[in-house]
C-alpha cells in the first residue's frame, strides 16, 4: 500500500509539472496571413484611409509610411500630399511577430487635410509648423485625478485631487517639453534626463526612485522623431507612438482632449493599473503666461499661470551636445534640439538648436544666465548659424532682474543655406547683462527656419 501511496504521488506530481510545464509554452508564431489586412477611402476623404487587421484576436501595431504609426485592429492613415506610401502591419502574440506591407497610392494632394482647426492649435499650422507645449506649473489644479468613468456632477475634473501651483517641483515632469509638428505628424519629447511616473510604473523605468513630492522620478531619455495621431469625434483622442507620453506616465500614452484653445490645453489620461483612475494634466504653449496662480479653471477663463520651469539657467558655451537648455520665444518663435540637418562644412557637430520665426518682425528667444557676462577680457559673443536667407541677426544683452538696462547690436549673415560663425563685439560693456537674446531674422516677418550652435564668449 505505501509504494501504491508513493506512486500516486509521483503520478500526481508528474501530472502537475507537466501541466505547469505547458502554461509556460509560448505558442505558435503568428504567421503572415494573421498579418494580412485591407484597406479602403473613408467616408470624409480619399487621402484619409481607414486599416482593418483581418485577424481582431492578436496586438496589432502600424506603420503608416507616412512618418506616423498607430495600434489596434482598426486604424486611420493621413495623407495630405499624393504619392506612393508602404504600410507595414505587424502583430503579435507570445510566439513571437509577423509583418505584412502594402503600397497604397494618393492620386491628389489634400492639403486641407493639414488645415485643421485642431491641427492648427497643436502645431501652429502650416505657416508655423510646430509648437512647444508644457506643463502649466505655476497653475493650481494643473494635476490631478478623479474617478474613471467620470462623475457626471463634476464632468471630466480631477474631483479626487488637485495639485497647487508648483506642489511638484523637482519630480522631473515641469521642465519636459513637447513639440508638435505638423510636417509627417512629428512629435519630440525634451525630458531633460528625467520624467515623473505613477509608482505603480517604477518597474518599467529602470533606474526609478521615490520622488521627494510622492510617486518616482525616472531617468528618461528625450524621446525624439516619435509620431502623433489625432482622432476626432465625440471625444478627441491623441495618441503618442510607443515611448512617448506627456507629464505624468500612468502606462498610456493615449490622451482625451477634454478642452483645447491658442494656448491652453487640458487632457485627461487612464491608469493602466487602476481602471477606476483617470489622471489629468494641464498645458501651456512654451511662453505662454496664463495669468499666475490660483484658481481651478480648466476651461481657459480664468486662473492660470505660467508653465514650464522658470528657474533654468546656464552658462557659456552653450552646444547643445549633452544639455538641452530651456529658450523662451516671443513673436510666436518656435524652438527644439534636434539632430544636425546639415552636418558639414565648420558645424559637424550632433545636435543644435531649429527656431522657426514668428511672424513679428521682433520674433527671437532668449536664454537666461547664471552670472553676468563679464567683457573685460573676453569681448565678443560668437554663435553658428544656419540661415535660409541673408540678412540681419540682432544680438541684445538684458538684466534679467531690470529688462530696460540693456544693450544691443546687429550683425549680417551674408551666406545662407551652410553654418556660418557670426562675431560681436561687446568690449566695454558693463558686467551686469545676464540674460542673451537673440533676433535670427531681424526685421523680417517671415516664418523662416534657422539653426543656432555653439554660443560662446570669448
Amino acid at each position: 500500500m505505501k509504494k501504491l501511496a508513493l506512486l500516486i504521488v509521483t503520478l500526481s506530481l508528474l501530472s502537475t509539472y507537466s501541466c505547469k510545464k505547458e502554461d509556460y509554452q509560448l505558442g505558435p508564431a503568428p504567421t503572415e496571413a494573421d498579418a494580412a489586412f485591407t484597406y479602403a477611402a473613408s467616408s470624409e476623404s480619399d487621402n484619409i484611409i481607414v486599416f482593418t487587421a483581418s485577424n481582431p484576436d492578436i496586438v496589432a501595431k502600424w506603420n503608416f509610411g507616412n512618418g506616423s504609426l498607430g495600434e489596434g485592429k482598426t486604424a486611420r492613415g493621413i495623407y495630405p500630399e499624393a504619392g506612393t506610401y508602404t504600410v507595414v502591419l505587424t502583430v503579435f502574440t507570445k510566439g513571437g511577430s509577423a509583418s505584412t506591407s502594402q503600397d497604397i497610392v494618393i492620386a491628389e494632394d489634400d492639403l486641407s487635410l493639414l488645415d485643421d482647426p485642431l491641427f492648427n492649435i497643436l502645431t501652429g499650422g502650416i505657416d508655423i509648423g510646430s509648437k512647444t507645449w508644457v506643463v502649466d506649473s505655476n497653475y493650481a489644479g494643473h494635476f490631478g485625478v478623479g474617478p474613471n468613468p467620470s462623475d457626471p456632477a463634476f464632468g471630466d475634473f480631477p474631483n479626487y485631487y488637485e495639485a497647487t501651483a508648483n506642489e511638484k517641483a523637482g519630480g522631473g515632469m515641469y521642465d519636459d517639453k513637447y513639440i508638435f509638428s505638423l510636417e509627417g505628424f512629428k512629435f519630440d519629447m525634451i525630458t531633460h534626463g528625467d520624467v515623473y511616473i505613477n509608482s505603480e510604473q517604477a518597474s518599467n523605468f529602470p533606474g526609478s526612485f521615490e520622488a521627494s513630492v510622492g510617486d518616482y522620478t525616472a531617468p528618461y531619455e528625450n524621446q525624439l522623431g516619435k509620431s502623433w495621431t489625432l482622432t476626432q469625434g465625440d471625444e478627441n483622442i491623441l495618441t503618442l507612438s510607443s515611448g512617448a507620453f506627456i507629464g505624468y506616465n500612468t502606462g498610456v500614452n493615449s490622451y482625451e482632449i477634454v478642452s483645447i484653445e491658442e494656448n491652453e490645453m487640458f487632457l485627461r489620461q487612464l491608469d493602466a493599473a487602476n481602471g477606476e483612475l483617470a489622471w489629468y494634466i494641464r498645458l501651456v504653449a512654451e511662453g505662454y503666461d496664463s495669468g499666475g496662480g490660483g484658481g481651478n479653471d480648466t476651461t481657459g477663463n480664468g486662473g492660470g499661470g505660467g508653465g514650464g520651469d522658470t528657474t533654468d539657467m546656464y552658462t557659456l558655451p552653450i552646444d547643445f551636445e549633452t544639455v538641452d537648455p530651456v529658450f523662451t520665444v516671443f513673436g510666436n518663435s518656435t524652438y527644439s534640439i534636434i539632430d544636425n540637418p546639415d552636418a558639414s562644412g565648420i558645424n559637424t557637430s550632433t545636435r543644435v538648436l531649429e527656431t522657426v520665426h514668428g511672424n513679428e518682425t521682433w520674433a527671437g528667444l532668449f536664454v537666461d544666465l547664471i552670472d553676468p557676462l563679464d567683457f573685460s577680457t573676453e569681448t565678443t559673443i560668437t554663435f553658428k548659424i544656419w540661415a535660409p536667407v541673408t540678412g540681419t541677426v540682432r544680438v541684445k544683452l538684458e538684466e534679467q532682474a531690470n529688462s530696460n538696462s540693456f544693450v544691443e547690436k546687429d550683425v549680417n549673415v551674408t551666406t545662407a543655406n551652410e553654418w556660418v560663425e557670426l562675431s560681436v563685439d561687446f568690449s566695454g560693456e558693463a558686467a551686469t547683462f545676464d540674460r542673451l537674446v537673440l533676433f535670427p531674422g531681424w526685421g523680417v516677418g517671415d516664418s523662416d527656419t534657422f539653426f543656432l550652435d555653439d554660443i560662446d564668449q570669448q
